[in-house]
Order: C-alpha cells, then sequence, then structure tokens
C-alpha cells in the first residue's frame, strides 16, 4: 500500500505541473488529461495476469492450481466465472488470488473469450476494466 500511496501521489504532483490545471482537482486533471487512474492499471495489469494463466501461457505444472473456475450452468456473465475462496487472514484478502475474482467475474463475454493477449488488451481497454477508471 505504501508504493501504490508513493506511485498516486508522484502522479498527482506530475498532473499539477500542466498549464492551466492546477487549480482543477485530480479527478478533474486526469479527466482533462485522458489518463485513467493508478487502479485502473493495477487492475489491468491483474486482469492480463488472469488471462494468461487461464489460458496456459505459463507453465501450467505451476498455474494448473492457481485459480478454479466455477462449475455448473451460469445464466449471467461469461463461462470462465472463478470461484472466490473464503480468507481467515487479513493479509490474504488483499492478495492477487483474492482481489481478482470481482474484477474477472465482472467483463463482459466479448472480453474474456478474445483469442489472443493482444485482443484480449485492447477489448479490456474499451471496458475500461470492469468500471474502473
Amino acid at each position: 500500500m505504501k508504493d501504490i500511496e508513493t506511485i498516486e501521489k508522484l502522479q498527482k504532483r506530475a498532473t499539477k505541473q500542466v498549464t492551466g490545471l492546477y487549480s482543477l482537482s485530480y479527478e478533474d486533471r486526469l479527466k482533462k488529461l485522458d489518463i485513467p487512474t493508478t487502479r485502473f492499471w493495477r487492475c489491468r495489469g491483474d486482469m492480463i495476469e488472469v488471462f494468461k494463466i487461464l489460458h496456459g501461457i505459463y507453465d501450467k505444472s505451476v498455474t494448473t492450481q492457481l485459480l478454479t473456475l466455477m462449475e455448473g450452468s451460469i445464466t449471467r456473465g461469461h463461462h470462465m466465472k472463478l470461484c472466490k475462496h473464503q480468507s481467515r487472514l487479513d493479509i490474504r484478502k488483499h492478495s492477487f488470488l483474492m482481489r481478482i475474482v470481482n474484477p474477472w467475474n465482472s467483463l463482459p463475454d466479448y472480453v474474456v473469450s478474445a483469442p489472443t493477449i493482444m485482443s484480449f488488451e485492447a477489448r479490456l481497454d474499451n471496458t475500461r476494466c470492469g468500471g474502473i477508471n
């Protein structure tokens, strides 16, 4: 979290340096410059990693048991929904495997069913990572 806050502060300070934007709020400066938040970039990176794991781009002997797909019929969303496991400890609640489930499950089917990483990234950018700007 400390590193995330440091990067966010740096981006806030950098956007203030643009002429004419100093008096605007941080969110307004980002909209004016058409720059996504650092939260979006983190989410985007996570979604790309999930896509790679689920499509076997990484070594399957290492990632086989990493993510669990929901079984049974799903009436909404896409066919690659992930199961969210319970966690007792707070430290695990913020781990990669816990934080990616909700954003991944909220993606539309046409994004998740992309044939390549490049097409997945393009489709993901159009959806803004499940609603995160």
